[in-house]
């Protein structure tokens, strides 16, 4: 994938818990959960189980590939190496404590995306080096879905931005109201996981998210 449509792929990235999954949220699969996301508009998935036994997680990450590719949108798994390889997803996305950039590439070749959360300017720097294709940053506010995730400040984010050259996510307590506080920041895009999965209309959350996230984004360097 080259840079430029990557770039526009990380607009509005949803990442899957599965804690917003039956009770009193509106789905009961993981499956109906992403495909409403995605015809709401996410621009790309990235399935994180951190539970899931290996076998039901790669089925899982096979189903999900077949929606995200009805709709030509990438397919993230995080962490799990072996599974994006099996399942034919686009790439991995791995964490300062996963697998390194450069083993993580030697497996999974120049073709596939490799994302990496960075928190430090240091890390960033580091992992364009190393050949990642875009950084996760953050949490750039309060979230409850990680609850020992390190906080990044806007100034942090900014900061990394300016030294790198591959694109940059923000990730971590991001909503329809706060994300303009981001704005100028220089990132790609968003990453949110309840802000679409645990509303009571997923499609409609994600469309709103992807309006607004479009308008302040879309044109960051």
């Amino acid at each position: 994938m080259k840079s430029a449509e990557l770039k526009n792929s990380l607009l509005l990235y949803a990442v899957t818990d599965r804690m917003w999954l039956g009770g009193n949220f509106p789905c009961k699969t993981l499956h109906e959960a992403v495909e409403q996301a995605v015809e709401g508009g996410a621009t790309i998935v990235q399935l994180r189980e951190k539970a899931m036994d290996e076998a039901d997680f790669l089925a899982e990450a096979q189903d999900i590939k077949k929606i995200c590719a009805a709709r030509q949108i990438p397919l993230i798994i995080n962490d799990n190496i072996q599974v994006a390889v099996k399942s034919g997803a686009d790439g991995v996305h791995i964490g300062q404590h996963d697998m390194s950039m450069l083993r993580a590439r030697e497996i999974l070749g120049q073709d596939k995306i490799i994302g990496v959360s960075c928190q430090t300017v240091g890390q960033a720097v580091q992992a364009e080096k190393d050949g990642a294709d875009y950084l996760g940053v953050g949490a750039v506010f309060a979230t409850s879905t990680k609850n020992d995730a390190d906080s990044v400040s806007i100034e942090t984010l900014k900061e990394i931005c300016a030294a790198v050259k591959i694109p940059v996510v923000a990730i971590g307590g991001i909503t329809n109201e706060n994300m303009e506080l981001l704005k100028g920041s220089g990132i790609a895009g968003i990453s949110v996981i309840s802000a679409i999965f645990a509303q009571k209309d997923i499609r409609q959350a994600a469309r709103n998210l992807l309006e607004s996230s479009a308008g302040l984004f879309s044109q960051d360097s």
